[in-house]
């Protein structure tokens, strides 16, 4: 038969420094959670910014797409020339 291991006590200071070990590993864990929430919500807040950037770029687009139709059918109305908008 195999003999039974035998029973090994700690100390209260080695106790004591295992249980210090558990709890800075679950006060980092804590820790680390908060700051993966952080990312995601900045992840979250750099998508919008994205998606509100392409937006206003299709706007800019369209906005020059508009300038040169009315430059175009001014120039064909008065004939080339300059804008004094006073």
């Amino acid at each position: 038969m195999a003999e039974a291991a035998e029973t090994i006590k700690f100390t209260e200071d080695e106790m004591s420094k295992i249980k210090q070990v558990q709890e800075t590993y679950r006060e980092k864990t804590a820790v680390f959670g908060q700051l993966s929430f952080q990312k995601f919500q900045l992840e979250r807040q750099l998508d919008t910014a994205t998606d509100a950037e392409t937006r206003l770029k299709k706007e800019i687009i369209d906005l020059e797409q508009q300038e040169r139709a009315l430059v175009k059918e001014l120039n064909e109305k008065y004939g080339a020339g300059t804008l004094d908008p006073q």
